[in-house]
């Protein structure tokens, strides 16, 4: 079978939303080639990437690479896709220079070639991701390790903001703590809560791909017990209160359930918000204050944030 491959030339502030859109509109695969790949964990004292080549990156911006069946109907999804993307520029998102364009690839070329951007790492002082087909061994006695087949539009779990939500799971979870996930993506934090000692976790996402993606792999990491996915909008409709409620999503998704996110913590309990871009940092803060929470942390890598919130005892 012969696929269309698209590549954008964008920012890394763009990558999620755009990502986003690449697999709404029914991409196979996805490829992130960012060169602060090769370079970021050196200095959070984690172990890098390893075996990345950096040739195979920009000199200047991010590209995404994402794969869709050459049809009749390609001209139109690419063209949808355009518009798509540019409509982000509403939200105030730096597209830098939106760049597009389409090449044909083989399916056999596809599906070995975008293997090589995605190596065990560790990401944590305890939480390792690696993917299914790399056999990994545990460099210490407290390592924990998440499996990841993505093979879905999610990811490898290495972006910057999905880092910071699971330091702030790693810093915030006690054992038996019942956590929400909010926007829950391809699963990975919805795992490392349970791997932290987490009791159970209900994980949400309006998308129905991304319910399959977590089911996926929670399965493939033991956890279907412990780990229940639904399709859901937000926390509408959510009752009951947790110790924990994690969202890795856009900052201008998030302050729409603060409220909600507030009532469905115990006394105590923490919110862990990540996905939010510099320039949103203090609209999200205050929007927590003024529903009452309490900023106990605001951790910071690259150009993303990540505010911990707790609600008053």
């Amino acid at each position: 079978m012969k696929w269309s491959e698209i590549t954008i030339l964008t920012t890394n502030e763009a990558v999620e939303p755009i990502s986003n859109i690449l697999h709404e509109t029914g991409a196979s695969g996805l490829v992130i080639e960012d060169p602060l790949d090769l370079e970021r964990f050196e200095g959070e004292g984690f172990g890098e990437i390893v075996e990345l080549d950096p040739e195979n990156y920009p000199d200047e911006g991010v590209r995404i690479k994402a794969y869709l069946p050459m049809n009749s109907f390609l001209g139109e999804t690419v063209e949808e896709i355009k518009q798509a993307i540019n409509q982000l520029l509403l939200y105030d998102i730096d597209l830098g220079k939106n760049q597009v364009t389409i090449s044909e690839v083989h399916e056999e070329e596809w599906a070995s070639a975008w293997k090589k951007y995605y190596k065990p790492v560790k990401i944590s002082n305890r939480i390792t991701i690696t993917p299914t087909w790399e056999d990994y061994k545990p460099v210490s006695t407290d390592e924990l390790i998440i499996e990841l087949d993505p093979g879905m539009a999610f990811g490898t779990g290495t972006h910057p903001t999905t880092v910071l939500s699971i330091q702030g799971l790693e810093a915030y979870i006690e054992p038996g703590d019942k956590v929400i996930d909010v926007g829950c993506g391809s699963g990975v934090l919805s795992i490392a809560s349970i791997k932290l000692g987490a009791e159970s976790v209900q994980a949400f996402d309006l998308d129905e791909v991304a319910v399959h993606s977590t089911k996926l792999n929670v399965k493939l990491n033991h956890l279907q017990d412990k780990v229940t996915t639904k399709q859901n909008n937000l926390l509408d409709g959510v009752e009951g209160q947790v110790d924990v409620i994690v969202s890795n999503i856009l900052a201008e998704i998030i302050v729409r359930f603060v409220r909600e996110a507030y009532n469905n913590l115990r006394p105590g309990g923490h919110f862990i918000t990540s996905g939010i871009i510099q320039k949103k940092k203090q609209s999200v803060r205050d929007q927590l204050v003024e529903a009452g929470f309490d900023i106990i942390s605001v951790s910071e890598m690259e150009d993303w944030v990540s505010i911990v919130a707790k609600k008053p005892e």
